[in-house]
């Protein structure tokens, strides 16, 4: 009898077999990342590291789960339903964290805040804004409006509810609306009219954008899990850059409203304007943070009365010893 066929060599093999998959199952620790909306190219990093298994050979098992307009991810997070989040910008956290909720900002993917005020082609400059109608989200009231009205002298009067729908921008010559880098210019485009898209990053607004932020809890008892997500999620924007396809198809599973032309006009958009690569992480790596920014951020948010200084310690609310050992420079 030949040794394959022989039973008890066969059941020695298959419980070899089976010592060494549990084995690698139990290598891949488990961990949950939630973004802060539906899946797209800004996301693209994460779902890139899972679909060329650089979580996988970090030691992870990660899932992405979607964020979206009716999701708060931050109490999710805290809830203990997501290990990390996505968080939209440095304001957000700190607000956050003023509010009392133990948050842990590690790393910052984004260089720049990609809102933006698009205004039709008429409007060269946000001095060009100052007497027009300018929609605003009402999450973006304290935010980013506090810092336009104070560096351009807008005023409440000319703040109108955005509600995510470009039709009023599209019908009204005079109307300013806010957006994001990669979406509604596009759509307006794909609408027809022509139109200028001004990033408030360029101008100097401060906040970093696409945090990984995590409960002190988290960072205390798995910082070396935490680590681990981190450098391979800067080595999955690094990829998705050079080539987005593995991600994009993960991406267009999770969101099957997401196209292949606004996927393209995504990433465009984030090599464009620098969203990931310019500034520090030109010279330090993706996703760094500095503390000279973060205290810009501390203090616009002082200055609008969004935090007590006496509640958000940038040295507790910050870990910038976890990106700065990283170091995947674009």
């Amino acid at each position: 009898m030949s040794s394959s066929r022989h039973p008890l060599r066969r059941a020695l093999g298959a419980t070899a077999l089976g010592v060494l998959t549990l084995t690698a199952a139990q290598a891949q620790e488990k961990f949950t990342f939630m973004t802060n909306w539906y899946a797209q190219a800004e996301h693209g990093g994460y779902y890139q590291a899972v679909a060329q298994g650089i979580y996988q050979k970090a030691g992870l098992d990660v899932t992405i789960k979607m964020g979206g307009p009716q999701v708060n991810i931050i109490q999710i997070m805290a809830a203990g339903q997501a290990d990390c989040i996505m968080g939209a910008t440095d304001t957000q956290m700190m607000v956050a964290r003023g509010n009392g909720l133990p948050i842990v900002n590690v790393a910052a993917i984004f260089q720049k805040d990609p809102q933006v005020l698009i205004a039709h082609e008429d409007v060269k400059s946000f001095e060009d804004m100052k007497g027009k109608t300018i929609l605003i989200a009402p999450t973006a009231i304290r935010g980013m409006w506090s810092w336009l009205k104070g560096k351009y002298g807008y005023t409440d009067a000319q703040a109108r509810p955005y509600t995510y729908n470009i039709q009023p921008f599209v019908a009204d010559k005079n109307i300013v609306q806010m957006g994001f880098l990669s979406s509604e210019p596009f759509a307006i485009q794909k609408a027809g009219v022509k139109a200028n898209t001004f990033l408030l990053a360029d101008q100097g607004y401060p906040p970093y954008a696409n945090l990984i932020s995590c409960m002190e809890k988290t960072v205390k008892e798995r910082e070396k899990t935490v680590a681990a997500f981190v450098k391979a999620t800067a080595e999955g924007y690094k990829s998705y850059l050079a080539d987005p396809a593995p991600a994009n198809a993960l991406i267009k599973k999770d969101n099957p409203n997401m196209t292949d032309d606004q996927l393209a006009y995504g990433i465009g958009k984030l090599k464009e304007m620098g969203i990931i690569t310019s500034g520090d992480a030109a010279k330090q790596g993706i996703g760094t943070m500095t503390r000279e920014r973060l205290l810009k951020t501390q203090a616009f948010l002082v200055d609008a009365q969004m935090i007590d200084p006496a509640k958000v310690n940038i040295d507790q609310a910050y870990r910038l010893d976890i990106i700065k050992d990283v170091k995947v420079l674009p």
